[in-house]
């Protein structure tokens, strides 16, 4: 099998240069870096792709990690993440988990394995403690409103966008609200329903058990959840969802059984991702796209100088359409 030394003898220039120009590097004149390539192909010479990683101190790869990408909000923070990766020319190692505490696990070895030069985690089952073991591992950047100072972490502010949403459903009329969340212990999950629990009891409104909903992520969920109300004896007036995919498997089944939105039931939701223009539902924008890029940013700057945020907290606004 070919080598380095026996590419530079045929090519006729050193061992050097041939090493140059596999690691694409500026310094080498155009003549012989067609020749080195020339060898190359006439060879079908490939090299040892660890042993460039090992030369290098470093994979030119990243790990985005993410329960899955089957959904509106992670594929567009992935689409931010790409296009940034890209620029820098750094390849993304996806680990698709499901919230599968193993994957997670995997990816964070591969870290520490120097399989991968970081990793992005768009949302995590792991818990802080057990993260926090990998923090030498190599740089790690969080997509959530995170109140830790160890890691990077880039969100919109979650109770304030959370706050907001409550406090319009209440301008409008509705103080009988329940709320729809993807997973109860989440992160995020965990600051919305602290935010909804201070706002009923400043309302002095109940706060029924049954009206805080997990597992609604996808449209379907939506149309559970409805089949869920219906079967209530104590009927909340409004929904707060944490997607516009659930708010729009409510508004649909909830046509289908009769129901007048916002009449009967108003929803709002986040993300304005383009279902909910379509379906003219009421949302918060969530910049999603510009979460990712910021992420990727996060992990440059963590490799580079040094001199990075800790926090980055990015806008949010009310879009209003006809579901509320």
């Amino acid at each position: 099998m070919a080598n380095i030394r026996e590419i530079a003898r045929l090519a006729g220039v050193s061992v050097s240069t041939v090493s140059r120009v596999l690691n694409n590097h500026p310094y080498v004149t155009p003549d012989k870096r067609e020749a080195v390539m020339k060898t190359i192909r006439e060879l079908d010479y490939s090299p040892n792709i660890n042993a460039v990683h090992l030369s290098r101190g470093k994979t030119n790869m990243v790990g985005v990690v993410l329960p899955t990408i089957n959904h509106p909000y992670f594929s567009e923070l992935l689409e931010g993440i790409a296009e940034a990766a890209i620029k820098h020319n750094i390849q993304l190692v996806i680990f698709q988990t499901g919230y599968n505490l193993e994957k997670e696990f995997e990816a964070l070895e591969q870290l520490r394995g120097h399989l991968i030069d970081g990793a992005i985690i768009a949302s995590r089952a792991i818990p802080y403690d057990s993260l926090l073991k990998y923090k030498d591992a190599g740089p790690i950047v969080l997509c959530e409103d995170s109140d830790q100072d160890e890691f990077p972490s880039i969100s919109i502010q979650h109770v304030a966008a959370f706050n907001l949403g409550l406090e319009y459903l209440l301008s409008n009329g509705h103080e009988r609200i329940a709320i729809c969340l993807g997973r109860l212990e989440g992160t995020n999950s965990k600051k919305r329903q602290k935010a909804y629990e201070e706002m009923m009891k400043m309302i002095g409104q109940k706060v029924h058990k049954e009206w805080i909903i997990g597992k609604c992520l996808l449209i379907q969920d939506g149309k559970k959840v409805v089949n869920r109300f219906l079967k209530m004896k104590e009927k909340p007036t409004a929904f707060l969802v944490g997607n516009d995919q659930v708010a729009a498997g409510i508004i649909t089944e909830a046509k289908k059984q009769g129901l007048n939105v916002p009449e009967d039931l108003a929803v709002l939701s986040f993300d304005n991702h383009p279902i909910s223009g379509i379906l003219g539902i009421t949302t918060i924008d969530i910049p999603t796209k510009q979460l990712g890029t910021d992420a990727f940013n996060a992990f440059i700057k963590r490799t580079g100088d040094g001199k990075y945020a800790k926090k980055v907290t990015l806008p949010f606004k009310l879009v209003q359409r006809q579901s509320v």
